[in-house]
C-alpha cells in the first residue's frame, strides 16, 4: 500500500510496529534479535524525536528489576542499536540518528518512517472525508488497515510506556474497523459485511457499535428475525456476565427494527464518525 511503498522507495529505513517489529531497507525486511534491543528501539519509535530519560528506558527494558550496572548496560544497548541501524541501512539508505541529549535519548525519524504514524495519518484523512466523499474514506481506511500484521508491538517487553501505546493502538484499530464496516454498509450490499460483523462481534462482544451495525445489516438484508436475535444474544451476554442492560441507543434500534421504521433505510443515515 501507499505507506509501505514510501518505505520501500525512500532513502531511509521504514519501521513496522503494527505486529512483530520489522525494519525495511528498500525491498529487504529485517528483524532484530535480542528482546532488550527490540524494546529499546520500539520505545524510541513510539516517541519519535522526543527524548526519553534514562529512568524511562530503565523501566521499559528491565521493569522493577534493573541490573546492578544498569547505567552502563543502557549505554551499551544504545551504542549497539546505533551500530545495528547503520548496518541495516548500509550505503544505499539513511539510518535515523540516535541522539544523546542531556535529558535522555531520542531517535530522529523522517516523516512517515513508522507504520503506526502512517496508520494514524491515513485514518485521520479518512475520517475527515467520511461525509463528503465516503468512497474515498473507505479506500483510505482500507489502506490504513492493510498496515496491520497482528497485535501491535509484538515481541516487545511490555514496559509501562509500550504497554500504554499498544493498548491505544489496538483501540484505534478497532475504531477504524468499525468505521470501515459502517461505510461498507452504506456503499455496498449489507450482506457483504454481515459475516465480518458476526466475526468481530464474537471477538469483541462488549462493543455495542458492532452489535448495532450487525442488527442494521441483517435488517437491511431482509433478515429481521436474525437482527432481533443478534440483540437478544448481546443482551444475554451483558446481563449474565456483567449484570448490565444494553444501552438506550441499542434498545431504541431494536424498537425501530420491530416497527420497521423507514428511517433505517441506508439513505436516511449519516456515518456516525462524521458527526
Amino acid at each position: 500500500m501507499q505507506a509501505e511503498r514510501l518505505g520501500a522507495r525512500g532513502t531511509g529505513l521504514f519501521f513496522r510496529v503494527l505486529g512483530p517489529l520489522e525494519i525495511r531497507a528498500g525491498d529487504r525486511t529485517h528483524t532484530m534479535t535480542g528482546s532488550l534491543q527490540r524494546t529499546l528501539l520500539t520505545a524510541l519509535l513510539i516517541s519519535p524525536g522526543q527524548p526519553l530519560s534514562a529512568e524511562q528506558l530503565y523501566g521499559e527494558l528491565w521493569g522493577e528489576n534493573p541490573p546492578a550496572t544498569f547505567e552502563n548496560s543502557l549505554q551499551a544497548h544504545v551504542y549497539r542499536l546505533r551500530r545495528t541501524l547503520q548496518k541495516l541501512a548500509g550505503p544505499a539508505h539513511t539510518a535515523p540518528e540516535l541522539l544523546t541529549r542531556s535529558s535522555g535519548y531520542a531517535l530522529d525519524l523522517r516523516a512517515g518512517a513508522v507504520d503506526a504514524e502512517s496508520f494514524r495519518d491515513l485514518s485521520s484523512r479518512a475520517k475527515e472525508c467520511m461525509r463528503r466523499d465516503p468512497e474515498r474514506a473507505y479506500r483510505l481506511f482500507g489502506e490504513a488497515l492493510s498496515l496491520w500484521r497482528g497485535e501491535p508491538l509484538q515481541g516487545v517487553a511490555q514496559g509501562p510506556m509500550c504497554q500504554s501505546v499498544a493498548l491505544a493502538l489496538s483501540e484505534e484499530y478497532l475504531a477504524v474497523v468499525e468505521d470501515t464496516l459502517w461505510l461498507g454498509m452504506q456503499l455496498a450490499d449489507p450482506v457483504h459485511t454481515i459475516s465480518e460483523l458476526k466475526r468481530m462481534s464474537a471477538i469483541h462482544p462488549w462493543r455495542e457499535r458492532l452489535t448495532e451495525m450487525l442488527m442494521l445489516a441483517l435488517y437491511r438484508a431482509g433478515r429481521q428475525a436474525e437482527a432481533v436475535e443478534a440483540y437478544n444474544g448481546a443482551r444475554l451476554r451483558l446481563v449474565n456476565e456483567l449484570g448490565l442492560e444494553p444501552s438506550a441507543k441499542l434498545r431504541r434500534l431494536l424498537q425501530d427494527i420491530l416497527n420497521q421504521d423507514p428511517a433505517l433505510d441506508p439513505r436516511a443515515l449519516v456515518p456516525e464518525a462524521a458527526l
